[in-house]
């Protein structure tokens, strides 16, 4: 599986890679559902942009969901309401991620530790607020009836969820390339400085706060990303969508799959969306109860998530005997 960026790719992990990419290409031709595996990639999405943010950055927000959910709500009035095409509608939705990020970060990114994940939050639950009492949203009962449309004025109708699912999958694998171009490039080095040590970065001559900032909006925009795409495979946007325990989620999701690490938020996702599914005609309410203790245990067990612990395994591997 792939790792940091100092690890080279080998030829175990570039037929992981394959493999992957491999089963998400014939997903709908093997059983697998594809709203649920389009549902996940939307989630994965939103899982890796957060990664940037606190896996390469070291900034953790707590209102990561009110990104998601803001575009998710614009998305669907537009194309709804407004009569956008779907390909506007979806670049609107990673606009207004990338708006907001840039007004909450430019208030939020001076502050440090749980100062800041605690501005996001309170912010969060302003936009929260908004989505609950603005009247084009729907309220309680959410923005309904969203149309797939069509992309390239009608090229490629959207209606089956075959066609769509393709288009979430190149969206998903266009994403996961430019954040792992994002972290290998000068940029992406300067902010795993700021994670690391930030007061060395601001003696080096950095202006971290620009740094943080544009990462900050990055990651807020990719959100806005995954929140359109969401409102197009469900065809609908509810209050869950900005709520805080979303936010939650996210946490959970890159943390359980590994912090810092390409892989790590895209398989915590897979597996958090995959347990909610498969549980919640089974126990109903419990759901979050048992996923609770699952974290519990695995952060017990695996402290670096799945995919840290892995590439820490074939560290010791590679390690010559003394």
């Amino acid at each position: 599986m792939g790792g940091d960026l100092s690890h080279k790719m080998t030829a175990r992990g570039r037929w992981a890679w394959g493999a992957a990419l491999a089963l998400l290409l014939a997903a709908p031709f093997i059983g697998l559902y594809p709203v649920f595996m389009m549902k996940a990639m939307c989630y994965a999405i939103f899982a890796c942009a957060f990664n940037l943010l606190l896996g390469y950055t070291g900034l953790l927000s707590f209102g990561h969901a009110a990104y998601l959910g803001a575009a998710a709500y614009g998305t669907g009035w537009l194309i709804r309401s407004a009569g956008w095409s779907t390909e506007m509608g979806v670049l609107a939705g990673m606009g207004i991620g990338a708006v907001l990020g840039l007004v909450v970060g430019m208030i939020a990114i001076r502050r440090q530790g749980i100062y800041f994940a605690m501005i996001t939050l309170a912010m969060a639950q302003m936009i929260y607020f908004v989505c609950l009492q603005a009247p084009f949203t729907g309220g309680e009962d959410g923005l309904q009836g969203v149309p797939r449309g069509a992309l390239f004025g009608g090229l490629i109708p959207l209606k089956s969820d075959v066609a769509l699912y393709y288009v979430v999958l190149a969206v998903f694998v266009a994403v996961f390339l430019a954040i792992i171009r994002i972290v290998h490039s000068p940029y992406g080095q300067v902010l795993k400085a700021i994670r690391e040590n930030e007061p060395r970065a601001i003696s080096l001559g950095y202006d971290v706060d620009k740094y943080k900032l544009l990462a900050f909006v990055l990651s807020t925009a990719i959100a806005g990303l995954a929140g359109s795409l969401k409102t197009l495979v469900l065809g609908f946007a509810t209050l869950s969508d900005a709520h805080w325990s979303l936010s939650g989620e996210v946490v959970l999701m890159t943390l359980l799959g590994g912090m810092g690490t390409f892989a790590g938020p895209v398989i915590g996702a897979f597996t958090i969306i995959g347990l909610q599914d498969y549980l919640a005609d089974r126990v109903g309410s419990w759901v979050t109860v048992i996923i609770g203790a699952i974290f519990v245990v695995c952060v017990l067990a695996f402290r670096k998530g799945f995919v840290g612990e892995l590439i820490a395994w074939q560290q010791r591997r590679g390690k010559p005997a003394e």
